[in-house]
């Protein structure tokens, strides 16, 4: 399904979308009425030389960049942690939902990210443009809830980053978390966007010390392929319990507003759009095919690999702890102790370079996701790529996140019961944000001819169905229905 970027072909050619090749040059009728939002002929911009064709491999990494760092970020260190408790306490018998989950991700983060090429606006702004203003208010409820539990999830992440920074024999884990909180409070309003960007892509990497595992253990490998594919649900409470955890961990709300976020930054930050995105219909259409090619390279891949570590993590620790017995794990580090049988002295250095990593990466795209949704649905300025004497707003909630999470460490609050908070939160409310996301996405005004259709709308409302029961789960549980 994945092609080599530049080849010029769709990566799914069952993707029932209108084809980007079906976009009119600037000079046609056509681009003379309202597309994606803009009512008059704009001129085009010469977008920059293409020059000497770079090698596949340096090709398919540039082309990589909002879908790779959406899919790793949701791989945090709680998202670790519940993944590895999986694997310790049912075995195999959650590895199903690894590989159900991947092509749900990757329709909703594509189509997240289309929205953001055809309109060149975040999913906050879409959902202002879009819904009436009693609408918005209840958007605007579910947001700050949102911002409060993705608080919650920065400081469990936090403390697994001074946890890591502990197994390394480094110091005292509480001192690490508060010099990492202070660290991405300071940083990152003096770096711009393509700094970060650089900087997040190569964090993505830390992750893939939890392929290594693999390579050590040894996986039955039948028992995993037969798991993977058929799933084994069963009704008993905890079970039942940890199922909805790992869906609110793998299909998050904060997901859906980075990646809109993140594509737009993209797009402002190239030559040939000026100060403005340069959306599809403002490309010719081998720029718009190319464009939107390369772009769905980039989600796919990036949801492949978020899912590959969770299969990682999932068979990884099944294999240590999960077929002898149920065994509860409560954190990232708890995770390492558990390999240790597989893995040996290996087993805590490799845990604590991937959460520390990855904890770097997720925090401020978790209090960045926040920062965005309120902002632009409040008609703010907002991003990365602006200075904070520009976008005030969007940085003093980014500051509230890691601040606030940084400011929690020091309490004696569990990060356990923080991890539960917010996994319940983010349970909740996806199903309402995956409507909103789905709504607008139909919507020909907005979207022009890239609205949703064909498969993607098949996939998506199949995830909206998927999250809406997990939420009743979840709530059935906690009321203990």
């Amino acid at each position: 399904m994945l092609t080599p970027p530049g080849s010029g072909v769709t990566l799914s050619a069952y993707w029932s979308h209108d084809d980007p090749a079906t976009f009119r040059p600037l000079g046609s009728k056509e681009n003379m009425t309202t597309t994606a939002g803009h009512s008059e002929r704009e001129p085009v911009p010469a977008e920059p030389p293409e020059g000497p064709l770079p090698s596949r491999l340096r090709g398919a990494w540039s082309a990589l960049g909002p879908g790779l760092v959406t899919g790793a970020s949701d791989d945090d260190p709680s998202g670790i942690a519940t993944y590895a408790q999986a694997g310790a306490k049912f075995g195999f018998g959650l590895l199903w939902t690894a590989l159900i989950t991947l092509p749900l991700m990757m329709a909703i983060q594509e189509i997240c990210d289309r929205m953001a090429l055809a309109t060149g606006k975040t999913l906050g702004e879409l959902a202002r443009a879009h819904f009436s203003r009693w609408a918005r208010a209840c958007i605007a409820a579910l947001v700050v809830g949102l911002v409060i539990a993705n608080a919650l999830n920065v400081t469990a992440d936090l403390v697994a980053i001074g946890s890591g920074m502990h197994l390394l024999h480094a110091g005292p884990a509480s001192l690490w978390a508060l010099i990492a909180g202070a660290s991405i409070t300071a940083l990152i309003p003096l770096g711009g966007f393509s700094s970060i960007q650089r900087v997040f892509k190569v964090l993505c990497l830390s992750l893939l010390a939890y392929l290594l595992v693999l390579f050590v253990a040894h996986v039955p490998w039948k028992t995993v392929g037969a798991d993977a594919v058929i799933p084994h649900v069963t009704f008993f409470k905890d079970y039942l319990a940890l199922l909805v955890e790992v869906l609110g961990t793998t299909i998050s709300p904060y997901l859906f507003f980075w990646q809109t976020a993140n594509r737009v930054e993209e797009m402002r930050a190239e030559d040939a759009g000026g100060d403005e995105p340069m959306i599809l219909s403002r490309r010719t259409t081998a720029g718009a095919k190319r464009k939107t090619g390369n772009s769905r390279f980039d989600v796919f891949a990036g949801m492949a690999f978020s899912n590959l570590i969770m299969f990682a993590i999932i068979t990884a620790t099944a294999t240590a702890v999960g077929a002898h017995g149920g065994k509860d794990i409560t954190s990232a580090a708890g995770a390492a102790e558990a390999l240790k049988p597989v893995a040996g002295g290996m087993a805590p250095a490799v845990f604590a370079l991937g959460f520390i990593g990855s904890g770097m990466l997720a925090i401020p795209v978790l209090a960045g996701a926040g920062s965005v949704a309120l902002a632009g649905l409040l008609g703010r300025p907002w991003g990365l790529s602006l200075s904070v004497r520009k976008a005030p707003f969007f940085y003093v909630l980014l500051a509230v996140g890691t601040v606030g999470g940084t400011a929690l460490t020091l309490t004696s609050i569990d990060p356990i019961t923080l991890l539960v908070l917010s996994a319940t939160v983010n349970g909740i409310a996806a199903a309402p944000f995956l409507i909103v996301v789905m709504i607008i996405a139909r919507n020909r005004e907005l979207m022009g001819a890239s609205r949703n259709q064909g498969l993607a709308a098949a996939l998506g409302w199949t995830t909206v169905a998927l999250m809406s029961a997990a939420a009743i789960a979840m709530l059935a549980l906690l009321t203990g229905l």
